[in-house]
């Protein structure tokens, strides 16, 4: 029950304490994910209750209704006020809130970026753990929906906000790859859309591209939300079998796509693992068992040794995860 209530809490855009009768001098820590209601979060915030429940700390989330560029300002003042050890957050832009994370550090809390960092302003942060490398996300999810149009054909892709950092540095180097790699020579990329991260709007753009691009072979959706909604109108439509879904998913959001054959494969991380690392990092950081520098390296259980990389980026697993019809009943989450 405590478990569901925190991810309840989550939704509903609240604040709830993930352990009882902790000590006042355990770590404590707030996540501020980028908004409520994606499912996405969901895991990340049980693997942050599960860790501080094994290292011991105190957590708590909160999380704003949009996931505009300065929606989360609010709830990091609240929690600097509040004397918080630790803010990890997934943050919303890449630059409106370095200004916020500077007077959060100027009071002692740790500011960590989780799950997306804020690229070109990093020196505002303290660290960022990251899913996987991100360099390999961008040309990964290019290679993927070429393999199911055999690499010929329009292309395009629906995304989170204008301003998401993680999802425009993706697109980046999609782009890039495209342009610089033979072996996609024959593939154009017709539009860039956003749906904001919002179920209704990502499936109003996802049906605006069916009915301009008529051509239209494959749809990348770099966001939860935007690929099972590009998958559900693509399934309604009935031309699963000539415009291919793919992007970033759960395994447990995507499983029915999956299974009737609307989208062949995926690809992810494992969200909960972040969450599970960053309690454990937070904890050794604050406590002083490891120095916050490159080279430094932590055991955490379950995962193994990781390692404090350049820019102080700590990536949770090695490559990103495909999953398909093969594998995909191994995961819940």
């Amino acid at each position: 029950m405590l478990r569901k209530s925190l991810i309840a809490g989550l939704i509903a855009g609240t604040a709830l304490m993930a352990t009882t009768a902790l000590a006042a001098d355990k770590t404590s820590i707030v996540y501020i994910p980028k908004n409520t209601g994606n499912p996405y979060f969901d895991s990340l915030v049980q693997g942050f209750v599960d860790g501080c429940e094994k290292a011991g700390c105190t957590f708590t989330t909160a999380a704003p209704a949009t996931a505009e560029a300065t929606s989360q300002i609010p709830f990091i003042t609240a929690q600097t006020q509040r004397g918080v050890n630790v803010i990890a957050i997934s943050p919303n832009s890449p630059d409106a809130l370095d200004q916020v994370f500077d007077r959060a550090r100027a009071k002692g809390t740790l500011v960590f970026a989780v799950n997306g960092d804020i690229t070109g302003n990093t020196q505002h942060r303290d660290a960022a753990i990251l899913p996987v490398d991100f360099t390999k996300t961008g040309p990964g999810q290019v290679e993927l929906v070429g393999s199911m149009i055999g690499y010929e054909g329009e292309i395009a892709i629906l995304s989170a906000t204008t301003d998401a950092p993680d999802q425009n540095a993706w697109i980046k180097d999609m782009v890039a790859t495209l342009k610089s790699n033979p072996k996609y020579a024959k593939m154009t990329l017709v539009a860039t859309v956003y749906g904001d991260d919002e179920p209704q709007k990502s499936t109003t753009v996802a049906e605006a591209l069916l009915s301009k691009y008529p051509n239209l072979k494959g749809i990348i959706a770099p966001t939860t939300v935007g690929i099972a909604a590009a998958a559900q109108v693509v399934q309604s439509a009935g031309k699963a079998k000539t415009v291919h879904v793919t992007g970033l998913g759960t395994p447990n959001q995507m499983r029915p796509f999956i299974k009737d054959g609307t989208v062949s494969a995926f690809q992810l991380w494992s969200p909960y693992n972040e969450g599970l690392l960053s309690a454990y990092f937070a904890v050794a950081v604050k406590e002083g068992k490891i120095k916050n520098e490159p080279g430094a390296t932590l055991d955490v259980p379950g995962l193994g040794k990781v390692t404090v990389g350049p820019d102080h980026v700590i990536n949770t697993q090695a490559e990103l995860t495909t999953f398909n019809a093969a594998n995909i009943d191994k995961f819940n989450f």
